[in-house]
């Protein structure tokens, strides 16, 4: 039945001029299939892994302890002005030889983490200035009442600041997330088997970047657009009258 589906698919759209036969053979099918679930295990790391980097960076900005801060804004400053490819070679090429030759030979941080780390820092510095801009939004005598309680530093920061913060920033932090999904896709520059490197194998032995080229953007399209749905539920679930709203 699968099988018949899928003849009906390449027949539906071979008069349109696309060539969609390689869904017919069980390797280049099971290596597409396999790059559709590696690029969504990427998606699944790196959102979480970019929030936590972002809410800690983000929590060391505003700790007001100058020797945190600042070398925090320096590493803000060049994560945010240089290209994450070349980031990403710059771990891999650089940082995970450095590893190997540490170790002696052996290696721990696999290609797919060092992506994970990668993007994930690299967008976690965006999520921590969002967060950052929601934390000194936070009303003056919100903070005060926060204090007259007793509270310590740490928590009127994950009590009061941080909700908050994260109501303010949540638009900004959604269309970070959105980037990050899109930014998964430079996995393919280090031979990690995500949706865009299983294709680009398959189309280097055919005739059918195209046709590769229109299923990975609706692939895209999908997971950004489910994230962008996620988004707009949390921002009705989180919406408080009166912040920020």
């Amino acid at each position: 039945m699968i099988e018949s589906a899928l003849r009906a698919w390449v027949a539906f759209f071979k008069p349109l001029g696309l060539h969609y036969s390689f869904v017919l053979d069980a390797g280049e099918l099971a290596a597409f299939g396999h790059g559709l679930l590696v690029t969504l295990q990427l998606c699944a790391w790196t959102i979480p892994v970019s929030l936590l980097f972002g809410v800690l960076i983000a929590a060391g900005l505003t700790s007001g302890r100058a020797w945190l801060a600042r070398p925090l804004q320096a590493f803000v400053e060049v994560t945010r002005n240089t290209p994450t490819l070349v980031q990403l070679y710059c771990a891999f090429l650089v940082l995970n030889m450095l590893i190997t030759q540490k170790l002696g030979g052996g290696n721990p941080v696999t290609p797919f983490a060092w992506v994970v780390i990668v993007v994930a820092l690299h967008k976690g510095v965006f999520h921590a200035e969002a967060l950052r801009a929601g934390i000194q939004a936070v009303p003056r005598v919100t903070l005060e009442a926060a204090r007259s309680l007793a509270l310590s530093h740490g928590q009127i920061l994950l009590q009061v600041e941080l909700p908050l913060a994260v109501r303010f920033a949540l638009p900004a932090l959604v269309n970070n997330l959105v980037d990050l999904v899109k930014m998964t896709a430079i996995a393919s520059a280090i031979a990690v088997g995500d949706v865009t490197y299983e294709s680009i194998m398959i189309w280097s032995h055919r005739d059918n970047v195209l046709e590769l080229l229109l299923l990975i953007l609706l692939y895209f399209g999908l997971l950004t657009w489910l994230v962008g749905v996620g988004g707009r539920w949390l921002e009705e679930r989180l919406r408080m009258p009166g912040y920020g709203q």
